[in-house]
């Protein structure tokens, strides 16, 4: 076996004798070829027994170094046909015998008797790795009727494979250091890289899609093992710090918190406490759960709204649903059936109230659709959903609809602050009033509001000053009582608070500027000065 050394043998002696499994061996030292764990299980038992045969002087010099050395153990109980022993924790050795190096390979009991469960990886890289188990999680995959053109791979292992494999590793570290050399714990092939390498293959060959790394489609496997708590616990006495109960956890014994008290538990006293070999489970892993995950992909555009009875979002107080519908709603309930996604999350650039129309090039606004089994659609079947939103209220239009990346959705919120809007205002009064009493309003240029929160939306945002600017004002009269005013003004100005004063919160206002009650009877948001996303043809 060419990716084992001389310097190896005493280690592949003590792993195998402990009821270790190849690819762990392999794992413990140092091997790094994909290829070589990817070999059937039966082929790595072979190959380490051909190894371990060596010259037989060799393996005698290097058996004493090892006390009750299985080398000797397995000789000395060996028959005509070979034997098989058992190891210090009663576990079959699932090394065969040699027949003086004349036994049938194909024959031996490698291919004959039952494997055992690893004591470090608790069946992960024997179990789990072969093609039936493979075969398993595509026929989930294919089930779940995602659409995706490769995939990433993730697998969520029991924390005590940590604890094994600490206890593993000190073994291991301690046998290296009889022969003056090293084994840090990072030089360790980790347990989740092997067994992506062995899975990944298999896995793309099955899905007829090759693996990436930035794929959005996601195939996951959980396992889980019954003696997790029992094995783990032993930490929380050690280190109670690293153990706090978690109202999304089931156990307190979590992955993290687990290497996070083996990182702090001292060595003698780790020992004190679990067995070093980690002794045989008496289980195999679970397969808990298979899971398929496509990522977020995000929808946007612009909505202009034309009611001045329908909220941007659902309108629910204390539990009661106060209108109908919404603008997110009447937008996401046509795409989140055409994505076929399990939610979605609105949001735009900035919002108006329930009875203010937003006009002109509309508002812009982006849906992030969570878990879509459907990702992939052209220019052209976007159009074709835009016309169906359009044509099912009219209530509500969108344009520019198109799909967009995550970091594109950042555009939106930038410059929240500097960005403008413009507005058109319908105003009364209860001073009567003519052209000249309002016209100087259209001479004034960036006047500088104090804006306290408004009273109507304290129950929501925290009390604060806020220094607002409007940008320019045109005035036009309709009546002695009343008159509209256009504004451009910047992003995030009340402008019914400007109007009507909010009993002096926002100074100054229009009524204080022409020494009248005023109040405002309409609004409406006639631009969202914003160059995003960008512009579609018809």
């Amino acid at each position: 076996m060419s990716s084992l050394t001389e310097k190896d043998r005493p280690i592949v002696q003590l792993l195998l004798s402990a009821g270790t499994c190849p690819r762990c061996i392999f794992r413990f030292c140092r091997v790094g070829s994909q290829t070589l764990y990817r070999h059937p299980y039966k082929d790595l038992m072979k190959d380490l027994k051909q190894f371990l045969e060596g010259n037989q002087e060799e393996e005698d010099r290097a058996c004493f170094d090892v006390a009750d050395p299985p080398c000797k153990r397995f000789r000395h109980g060996h028959t005509e046909e070979g034997a098989d022993d058992l190891n210090q924790n009663g576990v079959l050795s699932q090394i065969p015998l040699a027949n003086d190096g004349n036994a049938d390979v194909e024959n031996s009991d490698v291919e004959n008797s039952a494997v055992e469960v690893c004591n470090v990886c608790l069946g992960i890289l024997q179990e789990f790795c072969e093609i039936d188990f493979v075969k398993k999680m595509c026929e989930k995959v294919n089930s779940s009727d995602f659409q995706f053109t490769s995939f990433v791979f993730s697998v969520s292992l029991p924390p005590q494979l940590s604890v094994r494999e600490h206890a593993a590793w000190l073994l291991v570290k301690q046998e290296m250091g009889k022969l003056d050399l090293s084994l840090a714990k990072d030089d360790i092939v980790q347990l989740k890289e092997a067994y992506k390498w062995i899975i990944h293959p298999q896995l793309s060959e099955e899905l007829g899609v090759p693996t990436d790394g930035k794929s959005l489609f996601e195939v996951s496997v959980v396992f889980a093992h019954p003696e997790t708590d029992e094995e783990c616990r032993f930490l929380a006495t050690v280190c109670p710090d690293c153990f706090k109960p978690a109202k999304n956890k089931q156990s307190v014994f979590t992955r993290m918190a687990v290497i996070k008290a083996l990182e702090k538990i001292k060595e003698e006293d780790f020992l004190k406490h679990f067995p070093c070999p980690p002794s045989s489970p008496k289980n195999l892993c679970v397969a808990l759960e298979i899971q398929c995950n496509n990522g977020a992909v995000f929808v946007a555009g612009r909505y202009n709204k034309y009611s001045r009875n329908l909220p941007q979002t659902p309108w629910i107080i204390d539990g009661e649903r106060k209108l109908e519908s919404s603008v997110e709603e009447l937008i996401s309930e046509h795409l989140m059936a055409e994505f076929k996604a399990d939610s979605f999350n609105f949001s735009s650039s900035g919002r108006e109230d329930v009875d203010v129309r937003t006009l002109g090039n509309g508002r812009p606004f982006a849906i992030e659709l969570v878990n879509p089994h459907r990702i992939h659609f052209t220019a052209e079947e976007m159009k074709g959903f835009q016309q169906t939103i359009n044509n099912s209220s009219d209530k509500i239009q969108v344009r520019d609809l198109q799909l967009v990346t995550r970091e594109a959705i950042g555009r939106m919120k930038e410059g929240e602050e500097e960005k403008t809007k413009t507005y058109s205002a319908l105003i009364w009064t209860d001073k009567t009033i003519q052209k000249e009493h309002i016209a100087f309003l259209d001479d004034i240029k960036e006047l500088k509001l104090d804006q306290k929160t408004p009273l109507r939306v304290l129950h929501r945002r925290p009390l604060a000053l806020r220094c607002r600017i409007i940008h320019t004002m045109k005035s036009q009269y309709i009546d002695e009582h009343h008159f509209r005013l256009h504004l451009k003004t910047q992003a995030g100005t009340y402008i019914k608070e400007f109007v009507h004063g909010d009993f002096g919160r926002t100074k100054p206002n229009i009524g204080s500027l022409l020494n009248r009650t005023t109040d405002i009877l309409e609004l409406d948001v006639e631009s969202v000065d914003i160059d995003w996303p960008p512009a579609l043809e018809n």
